[in-house]
């Protein structure tokens, strides 16, 4: 989904809202909800991961068109803006001059869409062994 966001921003205004869906979508919605089967989740908990996780690939997509497209570099183009305000104001904002300071140190990247994936399914995972620890009625 990620890639196809990326090489088609169309792609994000036409699957949004209420609409008829086409085959490609409901495939895909059908194996993210079947994903989880067996986990405890119920079908509204699987529907509600899945919108999650699509919420998460279309917030990274609709950075990277903002910032140029699938070739731009948001994360890039953040960093040089956020760099100079950090360095003309930091005084202002310590703990985001800090941080930003951090990402510089660590290549410049703060690797957002890996970072959020990791815990959106580290979430997941510690509700599926609460759920697992306690059944549901």
């Amino acid at each position: 989904m990620l890639a196809l966001f990326l090489q088609h921003s169309w792609v994000l205004a036409a699957t949004v809202g209420p609409r008829v869906q086409g085959p490609g979508e409901l495939s895909w919605l059908e194996r993210a909800v079947a994903a989880p089967d067996g986990t405890g989740l119920t079908g509204a908990g699987r529907m509600d991961a899945a919108v999650l996780l699509v919420g998460h690939v279309r917030g990274i997509t609709q950075q990277a068109h903002a910032a140029g497209g699938p070739t731009g570099d948001p994360e890039a183009q953040l960093g040089a803006i956020l760099g100079d305000l950090a360095q003309s104001h930091g005084e202002s904002y310590p703990a985001l001059s800090a941080a930003f300071a951090s990402a510089v140190e660590s290549d410049g990247r703060d690797q957002a869409w890996e970072f959020g994936l990791q815990r959106i399914l580290d979430g997941l995972a510690a509700l599926i062994d609460r759920r697992a620890a306690s059944p549901q009625p």
